[in-house]
């Protein structure tokens, strides 16, 4: 592992601004396109013949409507439907940002919704091109291509136990050569999630799980896609067993699994969660109808553990297994979110309790040893507010940062004001990873929060001054959901 450190050290200097880059200039050669009546054969034709994995369906304004991807083919072709229009069998309306979006936020896109392909339009609309998750994860940038080759030819938990090991000192040095948080917790959230997906693929293989539809859930920062170096493990399984087998049967040959993954993630490096909230729990490993029960009921209840389950749980993002299932999740979720205003209004007021630490006669009012913890009063305050307005609003995005500027476009908040915002929860998220890296090794052995606690004093002087402007945006953003939700 020494010598692929060594490597990226070299290569970091002149690529750690890969990812700022406005997609548009990763765009390498103009998009293969289709006629949404092209036959599937056509367009299997045209894949071959130009060397791509994708065909974009536009229509005759050159405005994208589908997209066709080898992944799509394999079913259509086994299934004999190569004659199919590519209307029948195409994704429709594909993913597309403007050219000028910078490329890590086409990654988290892709990351958030699993998917390998993003188009990028021009100012009209219209197609430009087409980025692939190869062009922004595969070209040996800033030690990604590496790491996801080694954890997809990992044989074992010792293997990736190791490479987990890996991800952090990459994350370290990405820390000390001053890589913004969006993109910093991005890179680490894709690696976490390859890691992860491989100790599923190993579990699998060695448990009876088949004829169950099962769906990996991350929650938490997971499912944010916001971990740092100081994380425990929150997840869990929704599933679907066919056969006629009873969901009992089918939890008692999941469970096994889920231990297994839970154990192997607990090795490396991601602690099991104190409040149990794993997928190796049987209360979060549940059935479709299960699990619309049990979120039905933490809507139904305000007492503060219902409120505590329902923050960590709302927050799921599929990892592996048939997406599709998280996704009709999430619709019937927020089908009925948005009409609990109750639930919003506790969830609301939950959201005030951490309240930014801005003094009257100091800048800050610290607590022990003149400290602050910037995760339960800096961080929390903007990811419990952007919870609110994104269930309030029946918006699917589950990152932070997202859901404040969906929420911006929605109406809920100022124009500018979820850009500013974003801005100072990724300038927090920036100083606790700062704090994180300069004792990364020794964070299993510090008191449970040390990993968030800083001493505002050590930082220079325009960091200060920027901390308590985040802090005073946190208040803003806490005065308007209170205003929002007719809260004290």
């Amino acid at each position: 592992m020494t010598e692929l450190h060594s490597l990226l050290e070299r290569q970091l200097a002149g690529e750690q601004q890969t990812f700022a880059r406005p997609l548009r200039l990763l765009v390498r050669r103009p998009a293969v396109t289709c006629d949404p009546g092209d036959a599937v054969s056509v367009a299997a034709a045209r894949m071959r013949a130009e060397g791509v994995g994708s065909v974009v369906v536009t229509d005759g304004t050159g405005h994208p409507v589908g997209i066709f991807t080898e992944r799509d083919l394999i079913p259509v072709a086994i299934e004999g439907r190569l004659g199919q229009p590519l209307s029948a069998v195409m994704t429709r309306d594909p993913l597309g940002l403007p050219g000028h979006t910078p490329a890590y936020e086409g990654a988290l896109a892709m990351t958030a919704r699993g998917i390998r392909h993003v188009l990028v339009l021009d100012d009209a609309g219209r197609l430009a091109g087409v980025v692939s998750e190869r062009d922004l994860f595969s070209l040996q940038r800033l030690g990604l291509g590496e790491l996801s080759m080694e954890i997809r030819m990992a044989k074992g938990v010792d293997t990736l136990a190791q490479l987990a090991d890996a991800i952090r000192k990459l994350a370290r040095l990405l820390v000390e050569q001053g890589v913004a948080a969006e993109q910093l917790t991005l890179f680490v959230s894709v690696l976490n999630d390859r890691l992860c997906q491989r100790i599923l693929d190993l579990a699998r293989n060695a448990h009876a799980i088949d004829r169950i539809a099962w769906c990996w859930l991350a929650f938490g920062s997971e499912g944010r896609l916001e971990q740092t170096f100081a994380t425990d493990q929150d997840n869990g399984l929704l599933f679907e067993s066919h056969a006629g087998e009873r969901p009992q049967e089918a939890r008692a040959r999941l469970l096994p699994f889920a231990r297994a993954v839970n154990e192997a993630l607990d090795a490396c490096g991601f602690p099991l969660c104190k409040g149990n909230i794993m997928a190796s729990n049987p209360e979060l490993c549940l059935t479709f109808d299960e699990w619309k029960a049990k979120l039905n009921g933490w809507l139904q209840h305000s007492d503060p553990e219902a409120l505590l389950d329902a923050a960590i749980c709302f927050d799921f993002r599929a990892l592996a297994g048939d997406a599709r299932l998280a996704d009709r999740l999430r619709e019937w979720m927020l089908g009925l979110t948005r009409t609990r205003q109750n639930f919003l209004r506790l969830m609301a007021e939950n959201a005030l309790q951490a309240k930014p630490p801005l003094g009257w006669i100091r800048d800050f009012t610290t607590e022990g040893e003149h400290t602050l913890n910037l995760k339960l009063y800096g961080v929390r305050p903007f990811v419990d507010a952007a919870r609110v307005y994104a269930l309030g609003r029946a918006l699917p995005q589950t990152n932070t940062a997202e859901r404040l500027r969906a929420a911006g476009k929605a109406g809920a908040l100022a124009p500018g004001e979820a850009e500013s915002l974003s801005a100072a929860f990724f300038f927090l998220q920036q100083v606790r990873l700062r704090h994180q890296a300069q004792f990364a090794e020794s964070l299993a052995k510090q008191p449970e929060d040390a990993a968030n606690r800083i001493d505002p004093s050590s930082l220079n002087e325009l960091d200060r001054r920027t901390l308590r402007e985040a802090f005073r945006l946190a208040r803003d953003l806490q005065s308007r959901l209170a205003m929002d939700y007719h809260l004290k």
